[in-house]
């Protein structure tokens, strides 16, 4: 971990407001951390029961029950411990990190609802604490968990390599991590449920981390003499860096997060795959969204005005101030709140761009970025600011203030405890949902590391280009015939179409037609992708005109391997 000095840099923030977030940090630091602790088993004092190694998302069993492992939250709070453990911050979690890898290991191999280690089940999002599967209804498959496990152990295998440690990596991570690699590798193009598990599309977040992870996964496997996977790895990367641009919405200014879901695709997933893709080596590039881009200042911008009207506790405050900000301004979940993890995520992204702007000496201003910067200086114009002029100094010094506001924003909805709940209260700022979210603790950790000028270590970001052409990775996939028995009269025909391209994403202009050889089953016969989630329809269309079966949609989970097929009837 790197450590610049933001304020050595000419970078303090007005005194009172800096003073109020440093008192909030030195008390509040030690209670995230004991926070992420006493949530992993098996000595956490809240972790319940949890196996050695085994992270519980929260010890809430009731509304909303969090008493689980998550991949994706499991990860990124290893990530952080990793990062502290690495850094020589804290350097009494070596077993915990060991602890972590060996339940990981054994979750891989679980046979669950998604599938087999080598048929999709790495694409699970959850388990039971005792590292057996969740086998309920759930949002699945989530293709983030395997690039975000693999991350963090690559992350530690790297500081095993430079202290002369080859052998564990070798033979004990390398296998591990291979294995999500090669999930990453073959399903990064395939429909997944977001982060928050609730739309099934493609999802700006678990592309960016598929990028770093293959990006990382490429290196390591130079490094260990596993020369076979690398160029299945680095071809891949190639193409979803190409596809990780289609997020981009230049005519609004910001990142759709999901394609797919009906909303209007602002989300804090986009803040997140922005700080934990950060690369402080890459300085300001575009390419991939890093903190100080134009596109991801844009997006940032967008993101936090989506909240400022619609959440009781921010009223009163003006455009360039700081405000509590949630998942996405439609969210209903457990009255759709502000969250602490991603009001912390706006100033985290705030405090990588400083660090970047200080290391590189220059601002720039571009006119993508404009509305951005205008928020603190009305008069600026696009171009470049070296760090010896006035405009510099104005910018640096209002972004850190503005950055410090989501700090104090959540401090001042921290109750006297230190707790970190999931949400607070959008009309008064009372935790809400799950208690002490393991996720929450970890957010707080990093964002301080980042204010105190500690960066993780560049993963290889820096000077990566986009390919001319994309090229889509189709994966596995099986054949899957869909019958359905539907009473027509003449001129009348049915159709399928249902919610990933190959059925025609939900078209009823292109959706597919059905032979009716058999009247009246109506038959056609499609290539879909294996081990995935599909919902899917039946229509009728006579002389343009469409009818769908009625609700709700129908689903699939495709096989592994081998055919598949459906016997329906028109609803």
């Amino acid at each position: 971990m790197r450590r610049f000095i933001l304020s050595a840099l000419g970078l303090c923030a007005s005194l009172s407001w800096a003073t109020s977030v440093e008192t909030y940090i030195s008390t509040e630091g030690p209670i995230a951390k004991a926070g992420v602790l006493a949530n992993i088993g098996a000595e956490g004092s809240k972790s319940s029961g949890a196996y050695p190694g085994v992270v519980i998302a929260s010890p809430s069993t009731t509304n909303p029950d969090y008493l689980y492992t998550w991949v994706r939250d499991s990860s990124l709070v290893f990530k952080a411990l990793i990062d502290e453990y690495t850094s020589g911050e804290d350097t009494t979690l070596r077993s915990l990190i060991d602890e972590f890898i060996s339940a990981e290991a054994n979750i891989q191999q679980v046979t669950n609802p998604s599938g087999t280690v080598t048929t999709g089940g790495l694409g699970e999002p959850k388990f039971m604490i005792n590292e057996t599967a969740f086998t309920g209804a759930w949002g699945r498959p989530q293709r983030d968990g395997p690039a975000l496990r693999s991350t963090a152990m690559i992350t530690y295998a790297n500081w095993l390599l430079s202290n002369n440690n080859a052998s564990y990596v070798s033979d004990t991570l390398w296998p591990i991590i291979q294995l999500d690699l090669d999930y990453v590798m073959n399903y990064w193009n395939q429909s997944t449920f977001d982060l928050w598990e609730e739309i099934d599309s493609s999802s700006f977040f678990t592309t960016a981390v598929q990028h770093r992870a293959l990006v990382q996964g490429s290196a390591l496997a130079t490094a260990i003499g596993q020369t076979s996977a690398v160029s299945g790895y680095n071809t891949q990367a190639i193409n979803v860096l190409c596809f990780l641009q289609s997020y981009w919405n230049p005519t609004s200014g910001y990142v759709t997060a999901n394609t797919g879901g009906g909303r209007s695709g602002i989300d804090a997933n986009t803040v997140l795959a922005s700080i934990h893709t950060f690369d402080i080596d890459a300085g300001c590039d575009a390419v991939t969204f890093q903190p100080c881009s134009d596109v991801a200042l844009s997006n940032l911008k967008v993101y936090v005005d989506s909240f400022r009207s619609i959440y009781s506790i921010n009223s009163g405050y003006g455009a360039d101030e700081a405000v509590a900000t949630g998942r996405y301004p439609e969210d209903v979940y457990q009255g759709g709140n502000p969250w602490y993890l991603a009001t912390f995520a706006v100033a985290e992204q705030l405090y990588d761009a400083l660090a970047v702007w200080a290391n590189q000496g220059s601002i720039a201003v571009t006119d993508i970025s404009l509305a951005f910067f205008q928020q603190f200086d009305s008069s600026i114009a696009a171009g470049t600011y070296s760090s010896s002029t006035s405009t510099y100094t104005t910018l640096s010094t209002a972004i850190k203030t503005f950055a410090d506001g989501f700090v104090s924003v959540d401090a001042t909805y921290t109750p006297s405890n230190g707790g970190l709940a999931e949400q607070y209260s959008r009309t008064n700022g009372t935790p809400v949902s799950a208690v002490d979210l393991t996720w929450s603790y970890a957010s707080a950790l990093t964002v301080f590391a980042r204010r105190a000028g500690e960066f993780p270590a560049s993963w290889g970001a820096s000077g990566l280009t986009v390919s001319s052409v994309c090229e889509p990775n189709s994966g596995p996939t099986v054949s899957v015939t869909f019958n359905v028995n539907a009473t027509t009269t003449y001129g009348q025909n049915i159709y399928l179409t249902g919610s990933v391209s190959a059925l025609t994403d939900w078209s009823t202009t292109s959706a597919l037609a059905m032979s009716s050889a058999n009247y009246p089953i109506w038959s056609v016969t499609v290539t879909l992708p294996a081990s995935s989630s599909i919902q899917y329809k039946y229509i009728n269309i006579e002389n343009g005109d469409v009818t769908w079966e009625s609700d709700p949609n129908n689903s699939i989970t495709t096989p592994a391997t081998g055919d598949m097929t459906l016997n329906d009837t028109w609803r």
